[in-house]
């Protein structure tokens, strides 16, 4: 070793080892020992974690999406303004909800009878004011016991079928309003007019119509009726407005008794089922009450009491509001009776405005009339039931597991509960 070497303490290389002017040999590119992954992506804004781990967060850590501040919970939600009756209730019970309480049917029957009136009045001054405005006077009266209320027979025809449509509309918002349920709940067990099976009950009702035309010649014959030898054809001239303003309304006439007397006070009725009654009297009143037969009579007897006749009469009218719920229970909804109603009443009011004769008088009617309406009436409702059966019709509220399905196998008339 020389002395440089000895004084700093180093060796000089060994001249057979490669120095810095040398280079050194290629080497083939080899894989790292520990390969590292690629950096991972981090959204813009966010910090890097540490190396170690994620650092800690400064605040309370995230909670489930929604958690109310205070930990209070989240608002109760509102509920919905209207209810809906229980899967498999039938047509004289949708009115028995959640939101059912004793004073909801007196409140609204009353509701649909100071409304309806109301909106006749109304109705009424409007027909005044026109009638002053075109011939410049008011109507005259003969006397206190003239039934004319516009000057003539057309325009108090008009007002009469006008007056009883306007309680459809209010009859739709009293069982919104006041018993909280949907409007359509009146129409049938479907919330809804069911318009092919109006569409059957259409067809029923004009053979109804027919065999009531040939039962009434029938009944004219027995009776020996001379009246009719003076009716006359009257003319395309007076013929042709009455005859439109019968058909424009009709409908909406027999539509709106329908919805008042089968729907409203049918189920009206029908939600007073007594069911907390604990005395003996009143358990045997709630078995009574759960059938739709109440509802029946008593809206059957409103409804003769809204007419004019007397005798045999009264049980002709009763008969027909009898007919017409028995078939809204048994049908589950109003087509059958609107049917019925409205092709009865066309044939009622177009054939006297035939003649000439569109003041309607109402009073004693002879038995053999009665029975020429209600025969026809009986094969009505039991052709009606015999096609529902065959069309599989909907008799009572579907649940959420029933949109597909028709239930028809529940019967009208529920057990009662004891």
């Amino acid at each position: 070793m020389s002395e440089r070497g000895d004084a700093d303490g180093w060796a000089p290389l060994d001249p057979s080892l490669p120095n810095d002017e040398t280079p050194p040999p290629e080497q083939p590119p080899r894989p790292p020992a520990h390969p590292q992954p690629p950096p991972q992506a981090h959204p813009y804004g966010w910090p890097q974690p540490h190396e170690a781990g994620q650092a800690p967060g400064y605040a309370w850590p995230q909670g489930p999406y929604g958690a109310a501040y205070g930990g209070y919970g989240p608002p109760p939600v509102k509920p919905p303004w209207t209810t809906s009756p229980p899967k498999g209730t039938p047509f004289h019970r949708m009115a028995r909800t959640e939101a059912h309480r004793w004073w909801r049917p007196l409140v609204g029957t009353l509701a649909i009878a100071a409304g309806g009136m109301f909106l006749a009045m109304l109705l009424l001054l409007v027909g005044m004011i026109v009638r002053l405005g075109v011939t410049g006077d008011l109507p005259e009266s003969s006397g206190p016991d003239s039934d004319t209320l516009l000057g003539n027979d057309t325009a108090d025809l008009a007002f009469n079928l006008a007056a009883l449509a306007v309680f459809l509309p209010v009859a739709l918002l009293v069982a919104w309003g006041v018993t909280r349920r949907r409007p359509g709940t009146l129409s049938s067990v479907a919330g809804r007019l069911r318009w092919r099976w109006m569409l059957a009950c259409s067809g029923l009702a004009i053979l109804f119509c027919v065999v009531s035309f040939g039962t009434s010649i029938l009944a004219g014959v027995t009776l020996d009726d001379k009246t009719s030898e003076d009716a006359h054809w009257v003319g395309w001239g007076d013929f042709l407005l009455p005859a439109v303003l019968i058909i424009v309304l009709v409908p909406f006439q027999a539509t709106a008794e329908e919805y008042v007397f089968r729907g409203w006070m049918l189920q009206a009725v029908a939600s007073c089922t007594l069911e907390n009654a604990r005395r003996r009297v009143g358990r045997a009143l709630s078995v009574v009450f759960r059938t739709p037969w109440p509802g029946i009579v008593v809206g059957s007897a409103l409804f003769t009491s809204g007419h004019g006749y007397t005798g045999w009469g009264i049980l002709d009218i009763f008969a027909f509001g009898a007919i017409a719920a028995w078939l809204a229970v048994r049908t589950g909804g109003l087509e059958a009776s609107i049917a019925l109603h409205v092709f009865n009443n066309l044939m009622a009011f177009l054939i006297p405005a035939a003649i000439g004769e569109l003041d309607i008088e109402q009073g004693g009617v002879p038995w053999q009339v009665v029975v020429a309406d209600i025969v026809p009436m009986a094969l009505y409702a039991a052709a009606v039931v015999w096609l529902a059966r065959r069309m599989r019709v909907q008799t009572v509220t579907a649940g959420p597991d029933d949109e597909g399905g028709v239930p028809v196998a529940s019967p009208a008339y529920p057990a009662p509960v004891s």
